[in-house]
């Protein structure tokens, strides 16, 4: 028997949430769909509830990305994100191959503009190897044509088990998973707040309330609101970050082949401005890395002045901006002028043009912040009472998602 989908379009008798559950995943984006998919498995006895604030699943970093499946080149060997994208991008090809979701492994290549920039290619073909990621190849200027006839470079890596695919088909596929074990999803049922009761917990929502045993949290861009609710440590926080994308016009498309990217900066978490074909064929160059006035923003002037205010006054985003300040500018410079992107972007291929381009989507990254100002580069994760907290869980969480899933159910039976 599938369990229940529930949202606000349904029929009035099913605009519920259960009173009871076992087990609660609050947040529908692939993450906690995926977390309750595993559950599910583990536990066939148990009531498994998940809990979406948005009327419809995966509204926000599950569909608004690049779609890019990461091998794990860039992550710091013995991380928690270099093991378990390594893992979870394999399980990922798998799992789309086995529910016929379309995908492909198209390969990436980074491309260093500069000899400035080679050594540290160096590092990132060290790093993927020490991460088990296979058939890294090293490329002189001559080999990046090879693959990408219209770049441009001194040197490249090429990376070929990265892939691209559709994460939001993926997380609904999770979801599916999750019906067919009899778990219950509802949208549109914000969690407000969490009060301890007893042997279990109440988590006060949209549609009222429902006590559960154990709770895993899965917020997002609410990570750090949810954690605090239930008596979490306010560090880190989430400050979000708009990204913006340009596309290519489709008579344009054949300038890139598949997947190229800049040499990152190390001490940055975003990858810079890059080339991303998607699994319909559209080529994106992007994004830019705004400040968001919101946790949803879907525009740059759109603003809510608790997500503002809770930006503001933390203590961590303004030693961030004191570190950060260049680069700030350059980003914000990035998104005024489209033709500045390109030109960014043309470093790369200096075929294109501003008129070669229009915009694309607009996404928000939720990036923890710490209080001394650093970013939060690794997976976090906190506890508090009869719940387990997810604090932060960036690129490449939706490629990791099934082995993020797995280990999150570890730490949850060792805790619980």
């Amino acid at each position: 028997m599938l369990g229940r989908l529930t949202s606000p379009d349904d029929p009035p008798a099913s605009l519920s949430a259960p009173a009871r559950s076992d087990l609660t995943v609050v947040g529908g984006g692939i993450v906690g769909l995926a977390v309750a998919r595993e559950l599910a498995r583990r536990f066939p006895s148990s009531s498994i509830c998940v809990l979406e604030r948005e009327r419809e699943l995966g509204q926000h970093q599950t569909s608004h990305n690049s779609g890019v499946i990461h091998a794990g080149v860039y992550y710091k060997p013995g991380s928690s994100k270099a093991r378990l994208c390594v893992q979870g991008a394999a399980e990922l090809y798998r799992y789309c191959e086995e529910h016929e979701i379309p995908h492909e492994r198209c390969g990436k290549l980074i491309v260093a503009a500069s000899a400035e920039e080679i050594p540290r290619l160096e590092e990132l073909q060290r790093r993927g190897t020490l991460n088990g990621v296979s058939g890294l190849r090293r490329l002189d200027a001559e080999g990046i044509h090879e693959f990408e006839p219209h770049t441009q470079g001194v040197a490249g890596l090429y990376c070929p088990p990265t892939g691209i695919v559709d994460f939001h088909a993926v997380a609904l596929a999770y979801a599916h998973d999750l019906l067919e074990a009899d778990g219950t999803i509802v949208t549109g049922c914000e969690v407000r707040a969490v009060e301890s009761r007893g042997r279990g917990l109440r988590l006060l929502h949209a549609r009222g309330f429902t006590d559960t045993t154990h709770a895993i949290f899965c917020g997002g861009a609410w990570s750090d609101r949810l954690a605090t609710a239930a008596g979490a440590d306010p560090d880190p926080r989430i400050v979000p970050f708009l990204g913006s994308y340009l596309c290519l016009a489709p008579e344009r498309r054949s300038l890139v082949k598949s997947l190229i990217y800049p040499v990152p900066d190390p001490s940055l978490p975003f990858l810079g401005v890059h080339f991303t074909r998607r699994i319909d064929g559209e080529i994106l160059i992007g994004p830019t890395a705004l400040l968001a006035g919101a946790r949803d923003a879907k525009h740059p002037a759109q603003l809510r002045s608790r997500d503002l205010g809770e930006t503001l006054s933390w203590p961590g985003s303004w030693r961030m901006f004191a570190r950060w300040w260049r680069t700030g500018l350059t980003e914000l410079h990035h998104a005024a002028s489209r033709s500045a992107l390109v030109r960014d972007a043309a470093r790369y291929v200096p075929e294109i043009a501003t008129k070669d381009v229009k915009p694309s989507f607009t996404g928000v990254r939720a990036q923890a912040v710490a209080r001394n100002g650093d970013l939060v580069d690794d997976f976090v994760f906190s506890a508090t009472e009869r719940a387990l907290h997810v604090r932060n869980a960036p690129s490449p969480a939706a490629t990791a998602s099934l082995a993020i899933a797995r280990d999150i159910a570890d730490r949850a039976q060792r805790l619980f």
